[in-house]
């Protein structure tokens, strides 16, 4: 199939942006918990729709007094907390555009996005992305105010906005329509300079609208409990925003968390509970690995790989039915299932907080088996594919018909079409504006309406998408064979003692990879199989993990054919990071920066 399309499921809206909904559900329904947030002692306490629309009001009132005036762009460097939300809907309240830095930029990126996006002010959250901004701050004229959150920013703006009138704001607001400038987010720049992606209040409120329409279940919790999620996702990555969106369009109560270690995020998801969570593959697979070595420690290791194999078997057979191939689980799968979801499931989802049956993924893609898993455990995660020019999910697998190792349907009111060379188009309410001030870039991707990805991909009988790899990231060996890296990547990543792994081969006799291995995991193999433990310097040349490694690089050919094959591999010595800027803030793989950090053992790989 070449295109399909889903109709739309609501209107596009005709009047009013983004902030008038903390308005509007503070009159009907003043009461109502809105958000959660922590308290200096790390206690949860609830946030009411009135309590909520008063500190943006307030906020906003702040930032008039403080100078921000309509269409002003102000710069957010934070990480995922409470203020960000407050400063976002603030800031579209007095028609002012948002402009999300991710908190871990270096000093350049930081003056690139300020410069091209000639903010007016800045927002930072710590002392440290004050010394960022002002080691560049002479570079940016236009620059004029900079607040600090860990400073009293928050309250140091509601007290400069005592004397302004409410009704200043409400001008503001009302002057807002659809096709005003939301925000302006940054491309990660896996391939160049990051670009500012031009993002209106309609692009955000048809993607919020939709996804809160068509994913119902997710966003309304069956139980007598409020539905809820903890984000902690970046804020500054355009999945995280449009969820936030999301939950406050949907009345769905929100929390914050800024850390995704497990030691910070576990005690958050037991306090809050929330019904539905959003993440990205790595956080599945951390679950996952992470209970997988829980159950090897207690001797448990047979039994928890029996329950993984039945829940994949049960979600298979419920998938099967969705789609009229099969009559689902037979009486005895449900009874070892039933077995298995108190002696295992249950504690996955106790991990996650005890609530959670809906996740949302994004960003890569996810293992089938692995969504299996989570399925039939108990959490149905929908996965789904967009970009930031598209605000997020363009696509995504519908919950009553969920095919597994796909990124799902178009969402309502968008179509996908598959060009001649396999690159995946987008056309729909939520695809962007353009490129700030780059009308040749714009150009380059945008025609009639169409969103050229620059990802290759496919679409069944049945208009799922599956993505196969990058048009810029083809690889084409001195042999003339054209291979996707993706596909070997993912492969090999699924294997538990590896973190990354990046296939390299271009203008090059063969395809070969560079490995980096999960410090944790490697850990624990070694404890299990009681070996000492091993400094960084000595896995790389450790027999047994090549061994272990190996096994997972021949598991991986086995989906390609053997010219696409990887004929050797090297271990190293520590992951890929994003401060090494071998990483985007998303974690996608900076190629060419990560070959030329690690030439010299590209070099010895074709020795």
């Amino acid at each position: 199939m070449r295109e399909f399309t889903v109709p739309p499921l609501t209107a596009a809206p005709h009047v009013g942006g983004l902030a008038d909904a903390v308005f509007d559900h503070a009159l009907d329904d003043p009461e109502r918990v809105a958000l959660g947030r922590k308290d200096a002692e790390g206690r949860w306490y609830d946030v009411t729709s009135a309590v909520f629309r008063d500190e943006v009001l307030a906020l906003a009132r702040g930032l008039l007094a403080q100078g921000v005036r309509f269409g002003d762009r102000v710069a957010i460097m934070s990480r995922t907390r409470y203020e960000w939300t407050l400063f976002d809907f603030a800031l579209w309240s007095v028609g002012a555009q948002p402009v999300p830095l991710y908190p871990t930029s270096s000093a350049e990126q930081i003056y690139w996005m300020m410069h091209d996006a000639e903010v007016s002010a800045c927002v930072v959250e710590d002392e440290d992305h004050a010394m960022t901004v002002g080691s560049v701050i002479g570079r940016l004229p236009r620059l004029g105010r900079l607040w600090q959150l860990d400073a009293g920013a928050v309250e140091e703006l509601y007290a400069a906005g005592a004397a302004v009138d409410d009704e200043v704001v409400h001008r503001h607001r009302t002057a807002v329509t659809p096709d005003s400038v939301a925000t302006v987010i940054y491309t990660s720049g896996t391939t160049g300079r990051p670009k500012g992606c031009v993002i209106t209040h309609a692009n955000l409120m048809f993607e919020a609208d939709t996804v809160l329409a068509r994913w119902e279940p997710v966003f309304r919790d069956r139980s007598d409990a409020e539905a809820s999620t903890l984000l902690f996702l970046p804020l500054s990555h355009v999945f995280g925003r449009m969820i936030e969106i999301a939950a406050v369009r949907g009345r769905v109560k929100l929390g914050h968390q800024p850390v995704l270690q497990a030691s910070a995020l576990l005690p958050d998801l037991a306090a809050f509970r929330p019904t539905f969570i959003l993440a990205v593959p790595y956080i599945f697979e951390k679950v996952y690995h992470a209970a997988r070595r829980k159950a090897e420690t207690e001797d448990r290791a047979g039994a928890f790989d029996k329950a993984v194999e039945v829940a994949v078997r049960y979600a298979e057979a419920l998938e099967q039915r969705a789609f009229d191939l099969g009559p689902g689980p037979s009486a005895a799968l449900r009874m070892q299932h039933q077995f298995f979801d108190r002696a295992v499931y249950g504690r996955i989802r106790e991990a996650m907080g005890g609530r959670v049956r809906h996740a949302m993924s994004g960003g890569s893609a996810m293992d089938r088996r692995l969504g299996l898993f989570f399925a039939g455990a108990g959490v149905r995660v929908y996965e789904g594919y967009g970009l930031t020019e598209s605000c997020a999910a363009a696509t995504a697998n519908p919950p009553e018909r969920t095919r597994y190792g796909t990124v799902g349907q178009p969402i309502p009111g968008t179509s996908v079409h598959i060009a001649e060379d396999g690159e995946v188009w987008l056309r729909g309410g939520h695809v962007f504006a353009g490129y700030l001030g780059d009308p040749k870039a714009t150009g380059a991707v945008l025609s009639e309406g169409w969103l050229a990805t620059g990802d290759l991909g496919s679409l069944d009988e049945d208009g799922y998408l599956t993505i196969t790899g990058r048009k810029k990231e083809i690889l084409v060996t001195s042999g003339g064979k054209s291979v996707s890296p993706v596909v070997l990547e993912e492969r090999v990543r699924e294997h538990p003692l590896i973190a990354q792994c990046i296939v390299v081969g271009n203008d090059r006799p063969y395809v070969a990879a560079l490995v980096t291995v999960d410090q944790e995991a490697v850990d624990h193999w070694l404890a299990i199989r009681r070996k000492p433990p091993l400094k960084a310097a000595e896995l790389v040349r450790d027999p047994d993990l090549e061994s272990e490694i190996r096994r997972a690089v021949v598991a991986a050919n086995t989906a390609v054919s053997q010219a696409e094959s990887i004929r050797t591999f090297r271990i190293l010595a520590h992951p890929f990071s994003e401060a090494e800027g071998l990483l985007t803030p998303s974690l996608k793989l900076k190629r060419k920066a990560i070959e030329a950090a690690y030439a010299v053992e590209v070099a010895a790989l074709y020795r």
